[in-house]
């Protein structure tokens, strides 16, 4: 069983940059896959923005790319999701998860690569969500 609390968040302007964290505690192991997802207030279910695994191998979502960057620090129990140039469809409850069984993954012609498929209900373990407003 592992409890997982987030921080961070905040409200920004268009182009300013916010860090998040995810503190994990109760039995953490190094090779759960971790991930952030988010969910604006109009959406149905969360959407995965980014993931790691216990081997360090990172994934992003197109939305995402090339703005956040997502690591963790296995000594400090901790996990983090740093967003530069935020935009203001950015805007949700980032939710910070882990999961030990690992995720199916799939082809992506387009990077030529596999990646993971991010889905929330694949996921056991959640925090309580920390609120990101981006402003124009």
């Amino acid at each position: 069983q592992v409890q997982l609390v987030e921080s961070g968040g905040g409200s920004v302007q268009a182009g300013g940059s916010l860090r998040l964290s995810c503190v994990g505690s109760g039995s953490p192991d190094s090779t759960y896959y971790m991930a952030w997802f988010r969910q604006g207030p109009e959406m149905e279910r969360r959407e995965g923005v980014a993931g790691i695994d216990g081997d360090y191998n990172s994934f992003y979502a197109d939305s995402v790319k090339g703005r956040f960057t997502i690591s963790k620090d296995n000594a400090k129990n901790t996990l983090y999701l740093q967003m530069n140039n935020l935009k203001p469809e950015d805007t949700a409850m980032y939710y910070c998860a882990a999961e030990k069984v690992q995720l199916q993954r799939y082809w992506n012609s387009a990077r030529m690569s596999w990646e993971p498929m991010l889905q929330s209900s694949d996921f056991g373990n959640w925090g309580q969500g920390t609120q990101v407003t981006v402003s124009s």
